[in-house]
């Protein structure tokens, strides 16, 4: 199977809760009307309560539109809420875990460091595969290892599933990771803190189209 890039958006954005302190609701619209595909929502250091809250509000408040919610690492929480899926970390359940949790029609993505760790996803019952830390982040308190250019060409060619690039990734330097096949970015800070947000979706979309 070979990968589709136009399966996912160029831009996946993540919605940091530790970041991110206004009201979702004007976010997500902006999102969709963008023609967003996916949507993550991560809370590190929120409470089970909060980010079920919060998941919840965010199911309900895209349920008219194509945006699917992405929960980070939380399998239960993505159940109970009814999101479109989970993103699991190298720590987390297991992806045939999850899957025999949450069913067949969610979307399941998996962090990868390496290329070991890539190629293990693709194997796996994930339906894509995020590679990183592509350059420094923020966002992360003990961040990986910085994934090369090379490194990412290696996994390109070595997995067929839809490949998803993050850490640190901004309009200026994304180009190269589109170059190198990359499916979607990523992106906390140059989205949900973007003045203009469709505006940010379209750059990216430029990019990765070559246009």
């Amino acid at each position: 199977m070979k990968h589709d890039p136009t399966r996912y958006s160029a831009l996946y954005p993540i919605i940091d809760l530790e970041i991110v302190d206004f009201s979702l609701e004007s976010l997500l619209t902006k999102l969709s009307e963008a023609e967003v595909s996916l949507v993550q929502l991560r809370g590190k250091k929120s409470s089970s309560k909060d980010l079920l809250k919060l998941s919840t509000q965010m199911v309900n408040m895209t349920q008219d539109h194509s945006l699917k919610v992405i929960v980070n690492d939380r399998v239960d929480i993505a159940w109970l809420s009814k999101a479109d899926g989970v993103h699991l970390g190298q720590d987390d359940l297991p992806c045939s875990d999850a899957r025999q949790i949450l069913g067949s029609k969610a979307i399941i993505g998996l962090s990868t460091h390496t290329l070991k760790q890539a190629c293990q996803a693709e194997d796996s019952t994930a339906d894509y595969i995020a590679i990183g830390p592509i350059y420094r982040t923020q966002t992360k308190e003990n961040p990986d290892p910085i994934v090369s250019l090379d490194e990412l060409k290696a996994i390109r060619k070595a997995v067929t599933k839809p490949l998803i690039a993050i850490g640190g990734i901004t309009t200026k330097n994304a180009l190269p990771l589109f170059d190198l096949g990359v499916d979607s970015v990523a992106v906390v800070r140059d989205i949900v803190l973007s003045e203009n947000i469709h505006q940010q979706v379209t750059n990216y979309s430029k990019l990765r189209d070559g246009l």
